[in-house]
């Protein structure tokens, strides 16, 4: 009871490590594991672990094969959550580095860390395209930690985003089917005859029938409401182990193939209620991530380690690293707008992640019992590139973007908050200044329009932490919350301004503040006498932003004043002569302009 509590304990702990200090939760969960396990055997009187996954007659927590029982269906559990997210529109809405990258790169790594694993290693073919096709995946859980705090060029955000997101379901898949065809091969794996092609075949219908077949039944009990809301995320974690289980009666090692395609199948539906089944799939993935990967490690012996502690292994490491990843980046992005500094990072930026860590830990356990030899080799390898990836790019992702000038020297985005109509025109006329802008909002309405507007707008709740891991958006500096709530831009700033708007966060200011000044707050914005429905009121009379050039000091207060007098009229922005955009505080007392900056103003036109 005590190692069982200890696991969920430790591993929720790693999580929470992993979030405070902006780290790959990948990373404290495999340390934790190995302490635990192997390394704890240096310490302990009896020379026993301090967690023993696995029941040897004295001790441990899985007698005989429960635990590669547990881990199978813990997978197909991550798997069916990482299949959910692969969405078709988005790999078609993505540009073509990215498809590139999921497609032409996987190919290239595959095959050329096949053959490196293959003459340095000295693993069969067989063993060494399953290590390759192990270490394809990226994953958003640890490139997002890594990248977070790196102000990048949006491009290059978006390729590493876009790549680790994607590629998760799709190198799984790749992973499964390469081990499927290892694990009905003659003589473990060596031979293929006609009878293990046909084998292999059954797998593949059984896995993908199952799996289609699976996500229309769950798609059509959810339009109809068979399935009452209270029921619905136990349902759907009984209809995953159910579809895993079945596969595996019909075609053995055919589950975790079945599971992946059900996820992506429905991921693609336009069913409303799979956003509540992802959200739980979520919550049980992050809770089965945490144990499986202390267990996991923990069950590493050191005579495991010692298979990998040579210079063979830091030759594949360097080989991964130096090679493998910066040909199938250089070859898939051969033709586009990247520059070479832009795709030296891109290739440095490659730490594996939990699909790979958990995918390796289960084929190892399965073809040792099955009795492959160098089946062993397989779980230290792959933790030893997870573990070296994610260790290496945590500590020199800044060096390398500051190296290759990928880095933004000063964030110029702005993030609006609130995408009503003042906030769009706002955008728009910001965007055709050449300023990279944002619109959140909670209301798919607003959202909607402005992306049909050509507006960057992400459908996006406040009080979550979603927004967080968007590392797209890692080049805002400047904040402004123009929603009709002020309750709602108080806290925006108070949660975001640190994140978001370094170099300026402001909000519109209340009814209650502009009918008294003495309230008027320093974060205040525009103006000191107007707030959201003023604002909405001028858009909706004058939907333009004019610009007047401003001749001196004097006379920019003169036209300052004159926006006051017009209730029609609300200032916006100051342009310098080098055609930066300075926002216009409602207290601008503190502005200085010289002659030839430009005003902008929304409204009425004015003549000063």
């Amino acid at each position: 009871m005590l190692e069982l509590a200890g696991i969920i304990i430790l591993g929720i702990l790693a999580q929470w490590v992993a979030w405070k200090f902006k780290i790959p939760a990948i990373l404290p969960l495999i340390l934790i594991g190995l302490l635990v396990g192997p390394f704890s055997t240096m310490f302990s009187d009896d020379g026993n672990k301090w967690i023993e996954p696995v029941w040897n007659g004295s001790n441990g927590l899985f007698p005989g094969e429960s635990l590669f029982n547990f881990v199978s269906l813990s997978i197909a559990l991550i798997l069916f959550e990482g299949g959910l997210t692969l969405k078709k529109d988005e790999i078609r809405s993505v540009g073509p580095v990215i498809y590139k990258l999921i497609t032409l790169g996987a190919l290239v790594t595959m095959i050329t860390a096949g053959i490196a694993a293959h003459y340095i290693i000295g693993l069969n073919w067989s063993l060494s395209f399953l290590f390759s096709s192990l270490i394809i995946v990226t994953g958003p859980t640890v490139i997002t930690p890594i990248l977070r705090n790196l102000p990048l060029k949006k491009d290059i955000s978006t390729i590493l985003k876009w790549e680790g997101i994607l590629i998760d379901p799709i190198g799984a898949l790749v992973a499964v089917l390469v081990f499927e065809f290892i694990s009905i091969g003659g003589d473990h794996g060596t031979e293929y005859t006609k009878e293990t092609l046909i084998e292999f075949g059954k797998i593949i219908i059984i896995g993908f029938s199952i799996g289609f077949t699976s996500a229309y039944v769950f798609a059509t009990a959810l339009r109809q409401r068979w399935i009452p809301h209270y029921l619905l995320n136990v349902v759907s974690l009984a209809l995953v182990l159910t579809v895993f289980v079945i596969a595996d009666l019909f075609a053995h090692e055919s589950g975790l193939l079945a599971v992946v395609i059900m996820g992506m199948v429905l991921g693609n539906m336009k069913i409303s209620a799979l956003k509540d089944v992802l959200y739980f799939k979520e919550t049980i993935s992050i809770l089965l991530i945490s144990i499986l990967f202390i267990l996991l490690s923990a069950n590493i012996n050191l005579f495991d380690l010692e298979l990998i502690y040579n210079w063979n292994s830091l030759i594949l490491f360097a080989c991964v690293v130096l090679i493998v990843r910066p040909l199938g980046v250089f070859l898939s992005s051969r033709k586009s707008s990247l520059i070479r500094n832009e795709k030296i990072f891109i290739s440095w930026v490659g730490p594996r992640g939990i699909v790979a860590a958990g995918i390796a830990s289960l084929f190892g356990l399965k073809l040792t019992m099955q009795g492959v030899p160098n089946a062993n080799y397989i779980t230290p390898l792959v933790f030893m590139i997870v573990l070296g990836t994610v260790l290496l790019n945590a500590t020199t992702a800044r060096i390398v973007a500051v190296l290759t000038r990928v880095i933004l020297k000063k964030s110029e985005g702005i993030l609006i908050v609130g995408a009503s109509e003042p906030s769009r025109l706002i955008a728009t006329y910001l965007k055709d200044n050449n300023r990279r802008v944002v619109l959140i909002d909670s209301n798919r309405n607003n959202i909607s329009t402005a992306i049909d507007e050509g507006l960057e707008a992400i459908e996006c709740d406040i009080y979550g932490d979603e927004i967080f891991e968007n590392i797209e958006l890692n080049d805002m500096g400047f904040l402004l919350a123009l929603t009709g709530s002020n309750t709602i831009n108080e806290y925006a700033l108070s949660k975001l301004k640190e994140v978001f708007g370094e170099e300026g966060a402001f909000r519109l200011i209340s009814g209650e503040e502009m009918r008294d000044s003495d309230k008027n707050p320093d974060e205040g914005l525009f103006s000191q006498t107007d707030d959201f429905i003023n604002i909405s009121e001028v858009v909706r009379d004058y939907p333009n932003i004019n610009e007047v050039k401003i001749e001196s000091n004097e006379h920019f207060e003169k036209f300052m004043e004159a926006t006051r007098n017009e209730i029609k009229t609300i200032p916006l922005f100051i342009k310098d002569l080098e055609n930066d955009i300075q926002m216009i505080p409602a207290n601008h007392d503190q502005i200085k302009v010289g002659k030839g900056f430009k005003l902008m103003y929304l409204g009425k036109k004015l003549e000063v």
